[in-house]
């Protein structure tokens, strides 16, 4: 049989032979195919519909060309799953916000700190929130230090009716150790990013002048006249259905406008207006567009929640009508200060992420309220107990994160925050303030920095289609408008995994490119460590110091493109084009 085969073959080889010479010869015998088999047919990529939970946060969209990293050759490991990856397949383009971060009022000037303006540089979230969150609700933008307007009160009512000191925050402050108005326009200029303003709402309920509300309007109209056009996103207040916030509860003798104690959604609607109204006349003065974003809860209120965060939706989007340009939420996504394994924080990623856009489009038209652009901008995790905030793994949630927000069509997001406070490792920051506790020093990245970081280095401009059935494994690629394909993958379980990549729909270049980010061995689960392609931190924390300028690993795409994921790591991967 074999024989049979070859000799047919030889026969092929030679008439093909043959009708090529008489071809060169000039002869009037019909012309025929030297190679019969047709090329593959590249389905084209269209782009779909954009999404109204995206909607003009994608105003800024830019196409992105790949350039390939200086490499080093690796040998792919054995292959037990295939991954496909159809490019022809566009889920969204991606929008550029989608990876903020917030600052605070207490992480120094910043542009003093040469380490922390180059890793931020580096990293480019492209938005930056200020001033923080339930900060927001006691910042007075223009004042002195210690300088508070005339009619704000010298105490404040807590949710459960005792007096607190009012811990106000001041833009004007220029003491080292927080972070002024001007130098927060003087971070977006050196390090190319672009501002998310949060207003003080809380003033409206707290102030005691006879117009409380006119007042504070007035303040945040103020703000966007000397912001001059700097800044395009605003929202009014954070978080105020929480009865953690100032202005939640006043003290009704202080108020002059007949405000209740407790704040509702209703009411918190009806001053939304004022402001907004108040700010978008200023932007005008100054022939300037912004877009103003209102807080809503995020999804069904627990049983334990006040009557105002359950109230709070219905109230809002019955008052509010068309005037929000954008809603705002936030999530942490884990259980509130528990200490939970690694296995249940990464599987809140996709589950909590859909269940907020699935509960936002269901719940909103039954409200009367039409679907807009979406804004997480405030997200991390909760667990606490054995330093999960400032791990490995909470690294691999962060690209969890980002690749569900895209497949859920979120507009924006931001995470919490550039630098926190060490307790104990339950420390949200992305970069330490080197306190002598943590071991670490000032402004050095942890591990979420670098996966953040890497995501963003092989991410496209367009999220595709991708599918598989590997166990424990979430997969989301894109495509450059320069025409490669990437995708990341990151391997939730506790076994290593050889993955095939096969693209639909494209041609393949001859090279493939990758970086791979493991934990350490050091804290159990939740690695205070992260290598990137096997180089690591010199001391107990974090990650290679040079990760701006490491090698890739690559390989030659003619036995195809394949890949080990090692367990609990991340693998961001771009294949060249054709």
């Amino acid at each position: 049989m074999k024989t049979s085969v070859l000799n047919w073959m030889a026969v092929i080889i030679i008439a093909g032979a043959v009708v090529s010479c008489k071809k060169k010869g000039g002869s009037d015998a019909p012309e025929q195919p030297v190679n019969p088999v047709d090329p593959p047919v590249i389905q084209p990529a269209v782009d779909p519909p954009l999404a109204n939970t995206i909607g003009f946060f994608m105003d800024d969209w830019q196409p992105k060309t790949f350039t390939p990293p200086p490499y080093s050759a690796a040998t792919p490991g054995t292959v037990a799953y295939t991954v496909t990856v159809d490019r022809s397949v566009v889920i969204t383009k991606v929008p550029r916000s989608l990876f903020g971060n917030n600052a605070n009022l207490w992480m120094t000037q910043i542009v003093t700190e040469p380490a922390l303006l180059t890793h931020t540089t580096n990293i480019h979230p492209h938005l930056i929130r200020f001033p923080g969150g339930s900060i927001s609700d006691v910042f007075f933008w223009n004042a002195p230090n210690n300088t508070p307007p005339a009619n704000a009160p010298s105490t404040l009512l807590n949710a459960d009716g005792t007096t607190s000191t009012t811990g106000f925050w001041y833009g004007k402050n220029n003491d080292s150790w927080t972070l002024s108005v001007d130098n927060y326009y003087n971070l977006l200029q050196q390090t190319g990013n672009k501002g998310l303003i949060t207003i003080n709402y809380g003033y409206a309920r707290y102030g005691k002048g006879p117009n409380p509300v006119s007042v504070a309007a007035h303040l945040a109209a103020d703000w966007v006249r000397y912001d001059n056009g700097r800044t395009k996103y605003w929202e009014i207040g954070n978080e105020n259905f929480g009865d953690w916030e100032a202005g939640y509860r006043i003290r009704t003798a202080d108020n002059q406008d007949g405000q209740p104690e407790i704040l509702t959604g209703q009411l918190y609607g009806k001053h939304f207006k004022v402001f907004a109204d108040s700010m978008r006349k200023a932007a005008q003065e100054i022939g300037t567009t912004i877009k103003i974003g209102a807080v809503m809860v995020e999804g069904v209120s627990p049983s334990y929640a006040t009557n105002t965060h359950k109230t709070w939706n219905t109230g809002l989007f019955g008052e509010v009508g068309s005037s929000p340009d954008y809603y705002v939420v936030h999530n942490y996504y884990t259980a509130y200060q528990t200490n939970a394994g690694a296995a249940e924080i990464l599987a809140t990623a996709a589950t909590e992420t859909k269940k907020m856009m699935d509960y936002i489009k269901q719940t909103l038209p039954g409200l009367g309220a039409a679907i807009r652009p979406v804004a997480l901008d405030e997200w991390n995790i909760f667990s606490t107990g054995s330093m999960q905030q400032v791990s490995h793994v909470n690294g691999l949630h962060a690209d969890l994160i980002l690749g569900e927000l895209l497949e859920n069509q979120f507009g924006m997001s931001s995470r919490w925050d550039m630098a926190n406070a060490w307790e104990n490792g339950n420390d949200h920051g992305m970069f330490s303030q080197g306190e002598a506790a943590s071991g670490e020093t000032k402004w050095q990245p942890r591990p979420a920095f670098y996966h953040m970081y890497f995501f963003q280095k092989f991410l496209g401009d367009r999220m595709v289609s991708s599918s598989h059935s590997v166990p424990d494994m979430e997969t989301y690629a894109s495509s450059f408008t320069s025409g490669e394909t990437a995708i990341a993958l990151v391997n939730k379980g506790t076994s290593s995994r050889g993955i095939s990549i096969d693209v639909k729909n494209f041609n393949k270049g001859a090279r493939y490119y990758w970086y791979t980010l493991t934990g350490g061995t050091d804290n159990g689960e939740f690695s205070r460590k992260v290598f990137v392609n096997g180089a690591g931190p010199s001391g107990v924390a974090g990650g290679p110091s040079n990760y701006a300028s490491l090698s890739a690993s690559s390989a030659l795409t003619a036995n195809g493109v394949k890949v080990t994921v090692p367990a609990r790591a991340a693998v961001f991967l771009v294949i060249d084009k054709q």
